[in-house]
């Protein structure tokens, strides 16, 4: 059973401005090739700072000795002509040394909290269909109805290499 660190060494707070590189920094760490091969998400500056500029109250950090330890970053969506308000966790991420000892749940459970009061009715996550850590700390989070979804890509910059050498 791994290591549980007792809930008061992990502050969850409001992200700052000042918490931005800290954040993107720690996301370079977590999102890459070798976490999703495929990934149709860009991790990068522009994805935070839209998130951060759009709805700073569902970005959240999670924090360990004074040091950003982890993140939840989220938005919400209102359909025209429905009365239904939907929140999506964009990304959540935590360093990989305190990973399954509390941080992502009290993470999860703050944005969740924060959705609720600002009239969520469904919220929404997506991971790539190969990332069973992921799939299971969502599943023990409570969602269920997973599907799967296809989506596909075409490289464009092999066709340009192909029309110059032609």
């Amino acid at each position: 059973m791994p290591r549980r660190i007792p809930e008061e060494l992990f502050a969850i707070r409001e992200m700052t401005i000042d918490d931005l590189a800290a954040v993107f920094h720690l996301g370079e760490e977590l999102f890459t090739s070798d976490y999703s091969s495929s990934m149709y998400r860009t991790w990068d500056e522009y994805e935070i700072t839209t998130l951060y500029n759009s709805d700073n109250e569902l970005c959240v950090v999670c924090e360990r000795d004074g040091e950003i330890a982890g993140f939840a970053l989220g938005t919400t969506v209102e359909k025209q002509h429905s009365s239904w308000k939907y929140g999506y966790l964009v990304w959540i991420g935590i360093r990989p040394d305190l990973q399954k000892l509390g941080a992502g749940d009290k993470l999860f459970n703050e944005i969740k909290q924060r959705m609720v009061e600002q009239g969520v009715r469904m919220m929404i996550v997506d991971t790539d269909a190969d990332n069973e850590a992921g799939i299971g700390f969502f599943r023990k989070q409570g969602f269920d109805s997973i599907q799967q979804h296809v989506y596909m890509t075409l490289n464009l910059s092999r066709a340009r290499r192909k029309r110059r050498k032609g």
